[in-house]
Protein backbone atom coordinates (compact mmCIF):
# COMPACT_ATOMS: atom_id res chain seq x y z
CA UNK A 1 0.00 0.00 0.00
CA UNK A 2 2.90 2.40 0.76
CA UNK A 3 4.22 1.99 -2.38
CA UNK A 4 0.94 2.55 -4.17
CA UNK A 5 0.78 5.89 -2.60
CA UNK A 6 4.13 6.72 -3.20
CA UNK A 7 3.73 5.74 -6.64
CA UNK A 8 0.57 8.23 -6.60
CA UNK A 9 2.10 10.81 -5.52
CA UNK A 10 4.79 10.81 -7.73
CA UNK A 11 2.18 10.63 -10.49
CA UNK A 12 0.80 13.70 -9.30
CA UNK A 13 3.85 15.59 -8.74
CA UNK A 14 4.85 14.78 -12.52
CA UNK A 15 1.34 16.36 -12.83
CA UNK A 16 1.86 19.25 -11.57
CA UNK A 17 4.99 19.84 -13.19
CA UNK A 18 3.54 19.50 -16.60
CA UNK A 19 1.10 21.73 -15.94
CA UNK A 20 3.53 24.32 -14.23
CA UNK A 21 5.60 24.03 -17.70
CA UNK A 22 2.45 24.41 -19.87
CA UNK A 23 2.05 27.55 -18.20
CA UNK A 24 5.62 28.97 -17.71
CA UNK A 25 6.80 31.58 -20.35
CA UNK A 26 8.73 29.31 -23.15
CA UNK A 27 11.81 31.09 -22.23
CA UNK A 28 11.81 29.80 -18.56
CA UNK A 29 10.77 25.85 -20.18
CA UNK A 30 12.96 23.14 -19.85
CA UNK A 31 14.68 22.63 -23.03
CA UNK A 32 15.48 18.68 -24.04
CA UNK A 33 18.55 18.46 -26.19
CA UNK A 34 17.63 15.43 -27.83
CA UNK A 35 14.57 14.20 -29.83
CA UNK A 36 11.81 10.88 -29.08
CA UNK A 37 12.73 9.46 -32.43
CA UNK A 38 14.74 10.92 -35.71
CA UNK A 39 11.86 9.49 -37.85
CA UNK A 40 8.61 10.61 -39.08
CA UNK A 41 5.41 9.16 -38.71
CA UNK A 42 4.30 7.27 -41.46
CA UNK A 43 1.15 5.78 -41.25
CA UNK A 44 -1.75 8.26 -39.92
CA UNK A 45 -4.02 7.36 -37.28
CA UNK A 46 -6.24 10.37 -38.20
CA UNK A 47 -8.83 10.77 -41.44
CA UNK A 48 -7.32 13.53 -43.79
CA UNK A 49 -10.51 15.54 -43.16
CA UNK A 50 -9.87 15.97 -39.52
CA UNK A 51 -6.52 16.56 -39.59
CA UNK A 52 -7.38 19.23 -41.82
CA UNK A 53 -10.08 20.69 -40.13
CA UNK A 54 -7.89 20.84 -36.53
CA UNK A 55 -5.48 22.50 -38.38
CA UNK A 56 -7.38 24.99 -40.34
CA UNK A 57 -8.95 25.59 -36.42
CA UNK A 58 -4.92 26.05 -35.24
CA UNK A 59 -3.75 28.78 -38.04
CA UNK A 60 -5.27 32.00 -36.50
CA UNK A 61 -3.96 30.94 -32.98
CA UNK A 62 0.01 30.26 -34.91
CA UNK A 63 -0.28 33.65 -36.74
CA UNK A 64 -1.15 35.71 -34.19
CA UNK A 65 1.54 34.25 -32.13
CA UNK A 66 4.20 34.29 -34.96
CA UNK A 67 2.84 38.16 -36.20
CA UNK A 68 3.33 38.90 -32.37
CA UNK A 69 6.86 38.01 -32.48
CA UNK A 70 7.71 39.45 -35.59
CA UNK A 71 6.60 42.59 -34.57
CA UNK A 72 8.37 42.43 -31.38
CA UNK A 73 11.70 42.18 -32.99
CA UNK A 74 11.00 44.24 -36.27
CA UNK A 75 9.86 47.84 -37.43
CA UNK A 76 8.10 45.95 -40.40
CA UNK A 77 6.58 49.73 -41.89
CA UNK A 78 7.15 49.66 -45.81
CA UNK A 79 9.92 52.43 -46.01
CA UNK A 80 12.11 52.40 -49.22
CA UNK A 81 15.40 53.85 -49.46
CA UNK A 82 16.32 56.93 -52.00
CA UNK A 83 19.41 55.28 -52.92
CA UNK A 84 19.46 51.72 -55.20
CA UNK A 85 17.62 49.59 -56.63
CA UNK A 86 17.24 46.07 -57.92
CA UNK A 87 17.90 44.99 -61.03
CA UNK A 88 14.87 45.54 -62.86
CA UNK A 89 13.62 48.73 -59.93
CA UNK A 90 11.95 47.71 -57.06
CA UNK A 91 13.17 50.01 -54.28
CA UNK A 92 15.12 48.93 -51.40
CA UNK A 93 13.92 49.48 -47.41
CA UNK A 94 15.99 51.79 -45.69
CA UNK A 95 17.64 51.80 -42.09
CA UNK A 96 17.93 48.46 -39.61
CA UNK A 97 14.76 47.39 -38.69
CA UNK A 98 15.62 45.48 -35.80
CA UNK A 99 14.26 46.70 -32.49
CA UNK A 100 16.30 47.60 -29.52
CA UNK A 101 15.61 47.48 -25.93
CA UNK A 102 14.21 50.87 -24.28
CA UNK A 103 16.96 53.33 -23.72
CA UNK A 104 19.77 51.97 -25.49
CA UNK A 105 21.07 53.33 -29.22
CA UNK A 106 23.37 50.95 -31.98
CA UNK A 107 26.26 52.83 -30.43
CA UNK A 108 25.89 52.33 -27.18
CA UNK A 109 25.45 48.62 -27.87
CA UNK A 110 28.81 48.33 -30.08
CA UNK A 111 30.69 49.56 -27.55
CA UNK A 112 29.90 46.76 -25.27
CA UNK A 113 31.76 43.56 -24.77
CA UNK A 114 29.82 40.35 -25.82
CA UNK A 115 29.74 39.22 -22.28
CA UNK A 116 28.22 42.33 -21.04
CA UNK A 117 25.87 42.21 -23.95
CA UNK A 118 24.89 38.87 -22.54
CA UNK A 119 24.62 39.75 -19.02
CA UNK A 120 21.67 42.45 -19.69
CA UNK A 121 20.29 40.52 -22.41
CA UNK A 122 20.38 43.67 -24.09
CA UNK A 123 21.63 41.39 -27.69
CA UNK A 124 18.44 42.17 -30.48
CA UNK A 125 16.11 39.74 -30.52
CA UNK A 126 15.88 40.13 -34.61
CA UNK A 127 19.58 38.92 -34.75
CA UNK A 128 18.64 35.74 -32.78
CA UNK A 129 17.45 32.84 -34.89
CA UNK A 130 14.23 33.14 -37.14
CA UNK A 131 11.90 30.59 -36.26
CA UNK A 132 9.81 29.21 -38.97
CA UNK A 133 5.80 30.65 -39.48
CA UNK A 134 5.01 27.02 -37.50
CA UNK A 135 8.47 25.64 -36.11
CA UNK A 136 6.74 22.98 -34.64
CA UNK A 137 5.28 22.27 -38.45
CA UNK A 138 7.84 23.68 -40.98
CA UNK A 139 7.72 22.87 -44.41
CA UNK A 140 7.92 24.81 -47.77
CA UNK A 141 5.64 28.07 -47.25
CA UNK A 142 5.59 30.24 -50.41
CA UNK A 143 4.81 34.12 -50.87
CA UNK A 144 1.47 34.76 -51.90
CA UNK A 145 2.33 36.85 -55.14
CA UNK A 146 4.05 33.50 -56.42
CA UNK A 147 1.16 31.56 -55.12
CA UNK A 148 -1.19 33.72 -57.05
CA UNK A 149 1.18 33.56 -60.33
CA UNK A 150 1.77 29.62 -60.36
CA UNK A 151 -1.76 29.03 -60.10
CA UNK A 152 -2.40 31.41 -62.75
CA UNK A 153 0.02 29.92 -65.59
CA UNK A 154 -0.33 26.28 -64.23
CA UNK A 155 -3.22 26.26 -62.21
CA UNK A 156 -1.43 24.19 -59.74
CA UNK A 157 -1.87 25.39 -56.12
CA UNK A 158 0.74 25.80 -53.87
CA UNK A 159 -1.67 27.46 -51.04
CA UNK A 160 -1.09 25.44 -47.67
CA UNK A 161 -4.33 25.51 -45.97
CA UNK A 162 -2.55 25.13 -42.07
CA UNK A 163 -0.14 28.69 -42.78
CA UNK A 164 0.77 31.34 -45.02
CA UNK A 165 4.10 33.02 -45.57
CA UNK A 166 5.19 35.52 -42.79
CA UNK A 167 7.68 38.56 -44.14
CA UNK A 168 5.96 41.82 -45.93
CA UNK A 169 6.28 41.34 -49.25
CA UNK A 170 8.53 44.55 -49.36
CA UNK A 171 11.08 43.06 -47.74
CA UNK A 172 11.26 40.00 -50.74
CA UNK A 173 13.48 40.00 -53.97
CA UNK A 174 11.25 41.50 -56.76
CA UNK A 175 9.07 39.27 -58.51
CA UNK A 176 9.92 37.90 -61.21
CA UNK A 177 13.57 38.55 -61.17
CA UNK A 178 15.88 38.83 -64.02
CA UNK A 179 17.69 36.26 -65.56
CA UNK A 180 21.98 36.64 -66.79
CA UNK A 181 23.48 33.99 -68.74
CA UNK A 182 27.38 33.74 -68.32
CA UNK A 183 26.82 32.65 -72.46
CA UNK A 184 24.98 34.93 -73.46
CA UNK A 185 25.83 38.33 -71.37
CA UNK A 186 24.75 40.04 -74.66
CA UNK A 187 21.02 39.62 -74.24
CA UNK A 188 20.68 41.09 -70.72
CA UNK A 189 17.92 39.76 -68.72
CA UNK A 190 16.43 36.69 -70.55
CA UNK A 191 13.13 36.51 -68.65
CA UNK A 192 11.89 39.05 -70.78
CA UNK A 193 10.02 40.09 -67.15
CA UNK A 194 8.20 36.65 -66.91
CA UNK A 195 8.20 33.96 -64.31
CA UNK A 196 9.42 30.59 -66.27
CA UNK A 197 7.22 27.97 -66.28
CA UNK A 198 6.61 24.73 -67.42
CA UNK A 199 4.36 26.98 -69.75
CA UNK A 200 6.73 28.99 -70.90
CA UNK A 201 10.26 27.89 -70.72
CA UNK A 202 10.57 26.17 -74.44
CA UNK A 203 9.77 29.93 -75.85
CA UNK A 204 11.88 31.37 -73.86
CA UNK A 205 14.82 29.71 -74.19
CA UNK A 206 14.79 28.02 -77.66
CA UNK A 207 17.71 29.04 -79.62
CA UNK A 208 19.62 30.28 -76.09
CA UNK A 209 20.38 26.98 -74.84
CA UNK A 210 21.32 23.94 -76.49
CA UNK A 211 19.14 20.94 -75.99
CA UNK A 212 20.49 19.94 -72.74
CA UNK A 213 20.22 22.49 -70.67
CA UNK A 214 16.67 23.39 -72.34
CA UNK A 215 16.15 19.48 -70.51
CA UNK A 216 18.11 20.58 -67.49
CA UNK A 217 15.37 23.60 -67.05
CA UNK A 218 12.43 21.30 -67.89
CA UNK A 219 13.61 19.34 -64.84
CA UNK A 220 13.91 22.69 -62.89
CA UNK A 221 10.52 23.89 -63.75
CA UNK A 222 8.25 20.19 -63.62
CA UNK A 223 6.31 19.53 -60.31
CA UNK A 224 7.82 16.51 -58.24
CA UNK A 225 6.30 15.18 -54.57
CA UNK A 226 7.11 16.85 -51.73
CA UNK A 227 6.81 16.50 -47.71
CA UNK A 228 3.61 19.17 -47.81
CA UNK A 229 2.84 18.97 -51.35
CA UNK A 230 2.07 15.40 -52.61
CA UNK A 231 -0.63 12.92 -53.37
CA UNK A 232 -1.00 11.17 -50.09
CA UNK A 233 -3.12 11.68 -46.83
CA UNK A 234 0.08 13.27 -44.84
CA UNK A 235 -0.17 16.72 -46.94
CA UNK A 236 -0.67 20.06 -46.33
CA UNK A 237 -2.91 21.45 -49.82
CA UNK A 238 -6.42 20.56 -49.81
CA UNK A 239 -6.47 18.56 -52.61
CA UNK A 240 -3.83 16.25 -54.06
CA UNK A 241 -0.66 18.24 -55.52
CA UNK A 242 1.25 17.46 -58.24
CA UNK A 243 4.61 18.77 -56.27
CA UNK A 244 6.85 21.32 -55.93
CA UNK A 245 9.24 22.48 -58.53
CA UNK A 246 13.58 24.05 -58.33
CA UNK A 247 12.07 27.08 -59.49
CA UNK A 248 9.28 27.72 -56.82
CA UNK A 249 11.83 28.77 -54.83
CA UNK A 250 14.64 29.51 -56.74
CA UNK A 251 12.52 31.42 -58.76
CA UNK A 252 13.88 32.14 -62.56
CA UNK A 253 17.54 30.93 -60.74
CA UNK A 254 17.28 33.51 -57.97
CA UNK A 255 14.75 33.65 -54.59
CA UNK A 256 11.73 34.72 -53.89
CA UNK A 257 12.28 33.81 -50.00
CA UNK A 258 10.72 31.55 -49.88
CA UNK A 259 11.16 29.34 -46.67
CA UNK A 260 11.10 25.98 -45.37
CA UNK A 261 13.50 23.91 -42.56
CA UNK A 262 16.92 22.50 -42.84
CA UNK A 263 16.30 18.52 -42.96
CA UNK A 264 19.80 17.47 -41.24
CA UNK A 265 18.87 18.42 -37.70
CA UNK A 266 16.53 16.69 -35.04
CA UNK A 267 14.47 18.04 -32.91
CA UNK A 268 12.49 20.01 -34.31
CA UNK A 269 12.41 22.89 -32.09
CA UNK A 270 16.52 23.05 -33.02
CA UNK A 271 15.94 22.75 -36.89
CA UNK A 272 17.02 25.89 -38.93
CA UNK A 273 15.08 27.95 -40.97
CA UNK A 274 16.21 28.19 -44.48
CA UNK A 275 16.16 31.50 -46.44
CA UNK A 276 16.18 30.69 -50.22
CA UNK A 277 19.71 31.44 -51.58
CA UNK A 278 19.99 32.61 -54.85
CA UNK A 279 21.42 30.19 -57.76
CA UNK A 280 23.54 33.16 -59.52
CA UNK A 281 27.43 32.78 -59.77
CA UNK A 282 26.91 28.44 -58.86
CA UNK A 283 29.46 28.40 -60.98
CA UNK A 284 32.01 30.54 -59.03
CA UNK A 285 31.02 28.55 -56.22
CA UNK A 286 32.85 25.67 -54.13
CA UNK A 287 30.55 25.09 -51.48
CA UNK A 288 26.30 24.72 -51.62
CA UNK A 289 23.85 24.86 -48.89
CA UNK A 290 23.63 27.36 -46.21
CA UNK A 291 25.44 25.07 -43.48
CA UNK A 292 25.35 21.46 -45.50
CA UNK A 293 28.98 22.19 -47.24
CA UNK A 294 27.85 20.18 -50.33
CA UNK A 295 30.43 20.15 -52.58
CA UNK A 296 29.29 19.87 -55.89
CA UNK A 297 25.84 21.93 -57.94
CA UNK A 298 25.59 18.39 -58.90
CA UNK A 299 25.83 16.90 -55.16
CA UNK A 300 23.46 19.96 -54.38
CA UNK A 301 21.03 19.19 -57.17
CA UNK A 302 20.68 15.56 -56.72
CA UNK A 303 20.14 16.13 -52.38
CA UNK A 304 17.37 18.59 -52.89
CA UNK A 305 15.43 15.98 -54.48
CA UNK A 306 16.22 12.98 -52.49
CA UNK A 307 17.18 14.39 -48.72
CA UNK A 308 15.57 18.00 -48.22
CA UNK A 309 12.21 17.47 -50.30
CA UNK A 310 11.62 15.23 -47.14
CA UNK A 311 13.28 16.53 -44.16
CA UNK A 312 15.75 14.40 -44.83
CA UNK A 313 13.77 11.00 -44.32
CA UNK A 314 13.68 8.42 -47.06
CA UNK A 315 11.55 6.67 -45.50
CA UNK A 316 8.45 8.69 -46.10
CA UNK A 317 10.22 10.05 -48.97
CA UNK A 318 9.04 6.84 -50.46
CA UNK A 319 5.45 7.22 -49.78
CA UNK A 320 5.27 10.31 -50.65
CA UNK A 321 6.71 9.84 -53.79
CA UNK A 322 10.41 10.77 -54.01
CA UNK A 323 11.59 11.52 -57.26
CA UNK A 324 14.79 9.84 -58.18
CA UNK A 325 17.26 12.01 -60.50
CA UNK A 326 19.28 9.58 -62.76
CA UNK A 327 22.96 11.31 -61.85
CA UNK A 328 24.83 10.88 -65.32
CA UNK A 329 22.13 12.86 -67.54
CA UNK A 330 19.04 14.51 -65.26
CA UNK A 331 21.08 15.80 -62.32
CA UNK A 332 24.15 16.73 -64.53
CA UNK A 333 21.74 18.71 -67.78
CA UNK A 334 19.89 20.68 -64.78
CA UNK A 335 23.08 22.10 -63.02
CA UNK A 336 24.68 22.36 -66.39
CA UNK A 337 21.72 24.77 -66.74
CA UNK A 338 21.96 26.00 -62.96
CA UNK A 339 25.91 26.97 -63.72
CA UNK A 340 25.18 29.58 -66.73
CA UNK A 341 23.38 31.85 -63.78
CA UNK A 342 24.98 34.79 -63.81
CA UNK A 343 25.50 37.49 -61.08
CA UNK A 344 23.79 40.87 -62.63
CA UNK A 345 25.90 43.89 -63.52
CA UNK A 346 27.78 45.67 -61.85
CA UNK A 347 29.14 48.81 -63.98
CA UNK A 348 31.05 50.37 -60.91
CA UNK A 349 33.31 47.73 -60.44
CA UNK A 350 36.41 46.79 -62.62
CA UNK A 351 36.75 44.16 -64.55
CA UNK A 352 39.59 42.30 -62.81
CA UNK A 353 39.96 42.58 -59.22
CA UNK A 354 36.14 43.31 -58.53
CA UNK A 355 37.16 46.19 -56.98
CA UNK A 356 35.84 50.28 -57.84
CA UNK A 357 36.16 52.03 -60.96
CA UNK A 358 36.87 55.36 -59.12
CA UNK A 359 36.26 57.38 -62.25
CA UNK A 360 32.66 55.94 -61.69
CA UNK A 361 32.12 55.37 -58.28
CA UNK A 362 30.80 58.36 -55.62
CA UNK A 363 32.41 59.39 -52.69
CA UNK A 364 30.39 57.38 -49.95
CA UNK A 365 30.99 54.12 -52.19
CA UNK A 366 34.61 54.61 -52.50
CA UNK A 367 34.89 55.22 -48.34
CA UNK A 368 32.72 52.33 -47.87
CA UNK A 369 35.28 50.90 -49.82
CA UNK A 370 37.88 51.04 -47.36
CA UNK A 371 35.72 50.12 -44.65
CA UNK A 372 34.95 46.89 -46.36
CA UNK A 373 38.33 46.07 -46.86
CA UNK A 374 40.10 48.13 -43.48
CA UNK A 375 38.46 48.42 -40.40
CA UNK A 376 35.05 46.43 -40.99
CA UNK A 377 36.91 43.17 -41.55
CA UNK A 378 34.10 42.02 -44.03
CA UNK A 379 36.92 41.26 -46.88
CA UNK A 380 38.58 38.54 -45.07
CA UNK A 381 35.78 36.19 -45.90
CA UNK A 382 34.23 37.91 -48.56
CA UNK A 383 37.08 38.15 -50.88
CA UNK A 384 36.58 39.81 -54.44
CA UNK A 385 36.40 39.25 -57.10
CA UNK A 386 32.89 37.78 -56.66
CA UNK A 387 33.09 38.47 -52.70
CA UNK A 388 33.61 34.91 -51.06
CA UNK A 389 36.39 32.78 -50.50
CA UNK A 390 34.03 29.99 -50.36
CA UNK A 391 34.37 28.43 -46.80
CA UNK A 392 32.46 28.11 -43.69
CA UNK A 393 33.08 30.40 -40.84
CA UNK A 394 30.94 29.79 -37.15
CA UNK A 395 30.25 33.72 -35.75
CA UNK A 396 30.03 31.96 -32.50
CA UNK A 397 26.64 33.68 -31.67
CA UNK A 398 26.12 32.20 -28.50
CA UNK A 399 28.44 34.65 -26.61
CA UNK A 400 25.53 37.11 -26.89
CA UNK A 401 22.60 35.64 -25.55
CA UNK A 402 21.37 32.85 -23.64
CA UNK A 403 19.79 29.33 -25.13
CA UNK A 404 16.29 29.69 -24.84
CA UNK A 405 12.73 28.87 -26.62
CA UNK A 406 11.09 31.33 -28.55
CA UNK A 407 8.10 30.81 -30.89
CA UNK A 408 8.84 26.86 -30.53
CA UNK A 409 12.06 27.19 -31.92
CA UNK A 410 15.59 26.73 -29.34
CA UNK A 411 17.63 30.40 -29.88
CA UNK A 412 21.16 28.75 -30.19
CA UNK A 413 24.34 29.61 -31.82
CA UNK A 414 24.39 28.62 -35.53
CA UNK A 415 27.36 26.88 -36.51
CA UNK A 416 29.58 26.78 -39.53
CA UNK A 417 27.94 28.87 -42.38
CA UNK A 418 29.30 29.37 -45.57
CA UNK A 419 30.12 33.08 -47.01
CA UNK A 420 27.79 33.46 -49.34
CA UNK A 421 28.90 35.98 -52.68
CA UNK A 422 28.08 39.62 -52.02
CA UNK A 423 28.16 40.58 -55.66
CA UNK A 424 24.63 41.31 -56.36
CA UNK A 425 23.38 41.27 -52.69
CA UNK A 426 21.08 44.20 -53.15
CA UNK A 427 18.85 41.59 -55.44
CA UNK A 428 18.60 39.31 -52.22
CA UNK A 429 17.25 40.41 -49.49
CA UNK A 430 16.22 39.46 -46.03
CA UNK A 431 19.84 38.31 -45.68
CA UNK A 432 21.94 35.84 -43.55
CA UNK A 433 21.01 31.87 -44.09
CA UNK A 434 17.75 32.23 -42.29
CA UNK A 435 16.55 35.52 -43.44
CA UNK A 436 16.57 37.29 -40.18
CA UNK A 437 18.01 40.24 -41.07
CA UNK A 438 15.43 42.60 -43.35
CA UNK A 439 18.05 44.97 -45.02
CA UNK A 440 21.69 45.92 -45.47
CA UNK A 441 21.70 48.32 -43.20
CA UNK A 442 20.99 45.46 -40.29
CA UNK A 443 23.42 43.37 -41.76
CA UNK A 444 26.13 46.19 -41.03
CA UNK A 445 24.85 46.42 -37.96
CA UNK A 446 24.72 42.62 -37.38
CA UNK A 447 28.21 42.32 -38.18
CA UNK A 448 29.42 45.35 -36.30
CA UNK A 449 27.93 43.65 -33.15
CA UNK A 450 29.00 40.37 -33.80
CA UNK A 451 32.44 40.86 -34.92
CA UNK A 452 33.50 44.11 -32.27
CA UNK A 453 34.05 46.17 -34.89
CA UNK A 454 32.85 49.88 -33.35
CA UNK A 455 32.06 51.58 -36.67
CA UNK A 456 30.77 54.94 -36.44
CA UNK A 457 27.41 55.84 -38.03
CA UNK A 458 29.09 57.60 -41.12
CA UNK A 459 31.50 54.14 -41.72
CA UNK A 460 27.90 52.12 -41.46
CA UNK A 461 26.09 54.50 -44.30
CA UNK A 462 29.42 54.29 -46.22
CA UNK A 463 29.35 50.58 -45.98
CA UNK A 464 26.00 50.24 -47.61
CA UNK A 465 26.64 52.13 -50.08
CA UNK A 466 29.34 50.20 -51.26
CA UNK A 467 27.74 46.82 -50.78
CA UNK A 468 24.44 48.66 -53.22
CA UNK A 469 27.24 48.53 -55.85
CA UNK A 470 28.49 45.12 -55.84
Amino acid sequence: MRRKLAGASLIAAAAITTAALAQAPESQQGIQPRGTTSYSRVVIDKPFKEVMRERVQQKPIIKRRHDALLKERYDLANRPSGEGRMSRGKKLQAGPRARLAKGVTWDALGRMSPAEIKARKLFPAAYMPLPHPDQAEGGMVFPQFHIDEIKSQEQRDLTRFDLDFDLPDHFLPEFPPAIFLTTRPDLGDVSQGKLVTIENYFDLFNGILNPKQIEGLRLLVTPFPQQQFNQTDDRRTVRPSRGVTCFDCHVNGHSNASTHLVGDIRPQDFRRRIDTPTLRGANIQRLFGSQRALKTMEDFTEFEQRAAYFDGDPVIATKKGVNILERGSQVQFMSEFENLLNFPPAPKLRVLDGKLDPKLASEAEKRGQEVFFGKGQCSVCHVPPYYTDNLMHDLKLERFFDQTRVDERVMTGDGPIKTFPLRGIKDSPPYLHDGRLLTLEDTVEFFNLVLELQLDAAEKRDLVSFMKAL
